[in-house]
């Protein structure tokens, strides 16, 4: 299974305040859509609760949210950690919607996914948004391998060394 993360952040790493987006681009939302679409996700109770009421569940895509303090969310399977989830998934006891997961958020699940990750889609928005989630740094360990320029952002493409 590939795990390849997905996110939109601001020139100073910016990616959300107070539970959701601290922007409104629907080419980086449609672009979300399309890589997603057909695959599992994998995010934090407050992700999953910062979706439109009316799409949670994200249509065609299963919801696997972590969380150490709530057991059930209507729509979504839940998981205390990532590590369980995984090992669920190689005991083969269940599988995902296809040989990709997507990590989608927020920042404490990107922190804790990031050492499993192989690739990172990356929207960079331009400006500084205020803010109060991070995307963690990973330069370190990834490189740059594609870049395409949107109308309102760039979309990159970062792979592990």
């Amino acid at each position: 299974m590939k795990i390849k993360a997905i996110a939109a952040m601001d020139e100073s790493r910016v990616i959300g305040i107070r539970g959701g987006l601290p922007w409104h681009i629907p080419e980086d939302t449609r672009r979300f859509a399309a890589l997603t679409t057909g695959h599992t996700l994998l995010m934090g109770a407050t992700t999953y609760d910062s979706l439109p009421s009316g799409s949670r569940p994200l249509p065609q895509r299963k919801s696997i949210v972590l969380s150490r303090s709530r057991t059930l969310i209507p729509g979504a399977e839940v998981w205390p950690s990532f590590e369980s989830y995984l090992e669920h998934c190689r005991d083969g006891v269940e599988r995902p919607l296809s040989d990709t997961l997507w990590v989608a958020g927020g920042e404490q699940v990107y922190r804790t996914t990031l050492q499993y990750w192989d690739e990172i889609y990356l929207s960079l928005i331009p400006g500084r948004h205020e803010g109060d989630t991070y995307f963690p740094e990973f330069e370190a360990n990834f490189e740059l391998v594609s870049t395409e320029q949107g109308k309102s952002c760039a979309f990159l493409l970062y792979r592990r060394l």
